[in-house]
């Protein structure tokens, strides 16, 4: 049985997915604001090498970025931002669409990404601990 990673193309079209989801969220006004100020230069690679390993490819990102805690803690402490959730993970749907991911695949990582966002509102209020050690988030 393949992975979802396989199933999505492998890690070059992952990337594509990761850089045309920046482009498609820095044109929406309402998905813009992460986007424009003080992102890493490299956050599409990075993003890229999260989600490849998140769908079962090789461990990239714990293997050279850091682990699930480190993750959550890049995002933490901006508040609960629904509507600029909501805005990037329909950005998310266009871009998978606009790289060819299409199907149960494309459904199941939009899944993921939904549930993965949803789940970072856990530590979005200012102050919020991270818990060492968290376990990577797979998809399912």
């Amino acid at each position: 049985m393949a992975s979802l990673y396989e199933d999505l193309g492998g890690f070059d079209r992952i990337l594509s997915l990761t850089r045309s989801w920046h482009e498609l969220c820095l044109r929406d006004p309402d998905a813009a604001h992460p986007f424009e100020h003080d992102l890493h230069p490299h956050h599409d690679v990075r993003l890229a090498a999260y989600l490849a390993e998140a769908f079962g490819g090789p461990a990239l990102y714990s293997a050279g970025y850091g682990d699930e805690s480190y993750v959550q803690q890049l995002h933490a402490c901006n508040g609960v931002h629904i509507e600029l959730d909501e805005a990037c993970l329909a950005a998310f749907d266009r871009a998978l669409a606009e790289v060819g991911m299409t199907g149960e695949p494309a459904d199941r990582a939009s899944a993921y990404f939904r549930r993965a966002t949803e789940e970072q509102r856990a530590f979005g209020d200012h102050g919020t601990k991270v818990p060492a050690g968290l376990p990577f988030n797979y998809a399912v």
